[in-house]
């Protein structure tokens, strides 16, 4: 691999010059932009003795050549979000300068995922692949290409339901078989497809947000709790707009709470939540019945509350007791993500 030349570069202007050449305008001899090409150039040489070496000519195809050793799983990166989002996303791609050798290209339809999760999810995918899903060799928050099921997939050890789980991305064509491999592989373990609303449940009960509904750009990162995320060790766009806000007071704080009612009644997404002298001091944003903890759960923004302080929230016109719990109720350690 080579790095580019420029002939202003102050090495590159040095040897132009003692081969007899010039720099000018940023080009070798006013014309050539380029110090180190390949190709039969009338000023390669400028009339310099013919025992000058090819690296020394005024223009040479001379290369500064710097290996390194390829590895797929630490040097290969892919960046996935959510497919509703995805305007978002490229409005910022789109603003980061990149080479002309560099492409912005969406792969939400050349790539499907599936999402595998649940105590028994790595005995089920054991079945199907020769790539270890230990622990020790496939850690959470990590990535791998594998084989699966003889579908070339990559995996990466993420969970939206807060439990043991992987992530699956396979190209289009090879969806439908694995799906059908999925689901064969499935029935030992009385597994199958689960729809959005226990995906909701089980969200909510690990206290994970969703985009649009929790997390969006009106939001500072301190407020969603995803401040612990950003390494201001590293330069990134819009750092300045960041550092500008990151000390504020959070204006509202993503929680969750319990509603403790005999209504029987769950919070769906919209209801207004007030303390106990009638002020207003939240909404929910995601509401459902978590059946892995048996509790009535929403998640919400509320100020000026802390933890085990008593709230209503208005649901079907009616106030319903709740309680602002300290952290989610299904595994709020992590323990089974990284089981």
């Amino acid at each position: 691999m080579s790095r580019d030349h420029k002939p202003t570069d102050e090495d590159e202007c040095e040897r132009i010059v003692q081969a007899g050449g010039f720099v000018a305008d940023g080009r070798v001899n006013g014309s050539l932009a380029l110090s180190r090409a390949i190709g039969d150039f009338e000023y390669k040489r400028n009339n310099v003795p013919d025992d000058l070496p090819p690296e020394s000519y005024c223009v040479t195809a001379n290369p500064e050549v710097e290996a390194f050793n390829y590895d797929q799983d630490k040097d290969e990166f892919i960046i996935i979000g959510s497919g509703m989002a995805e305007r978002y996303h490229q409005r910022f791609w789109k603003m980061v300068p990149m080479p002309e050798s560099v492409r912005f290209e969406s792969q939400t339809e050349a790539l499907c995922g599936f999402n595998v999760a649940g105590p028994k999810s790595r005995e089920l995918l054991q079945r199907l692949t020769n790539t270890s899903l230990a622990t020790g060799d496939f850690p959470f928050m990590r990535s791998k290409r594998i084989e699966l099921a003889g579908v070339d997939c990559l995996a990466l050890r993420v969970s939206f339901t807060g439990d043991l789980g992987w992530e699956l991305h396979c190209k289009t064509e090879d969806q439908l078989r694995l799906y059908e491999a999925l689901l064969d592989c499935a029935k030992e373990f009385g597994a199958g497809p689960v729809g959005a609303r226990a995906l909701m449940s089980l969200r909510v009960e690990k206290g994970y947000g969703s985009w649009s509904r929790e997390y969006s750009p009106e939001y500072w990162p301190q407020e969603v709790g995803l401040d612990g995320l950003i390494k201001l060790d590293k330069e990134f766009w819009n750092k300045q707009a960041y550092l500008a806000i990151k000390d504020k007071t959070p204006r509202e704080r993503l929680s969750i709470i319990e509603i403790i009612s005999p209504d029987n009644a769950d919070a769906t997404g919209g209801e207004p939540i007030f303390d106990k002298s009638g002020a207003g001091v939240g909404r929910v944003t995601s509401g459902t019945y978590g059946y892995g903890v048996n509790k009535s759960l929403a998640l919400c923004y509320l100020k000026n509350v802390t933890a085990g302080d008593s709230l209503d929230v208005m649901i079907l016109g009616k106030p319903h007791h709740a309680v602002v719990l300290p952290e989610a109720p299904f595994d709020p350690k992590g323990e089974k993500l990284r089981a």
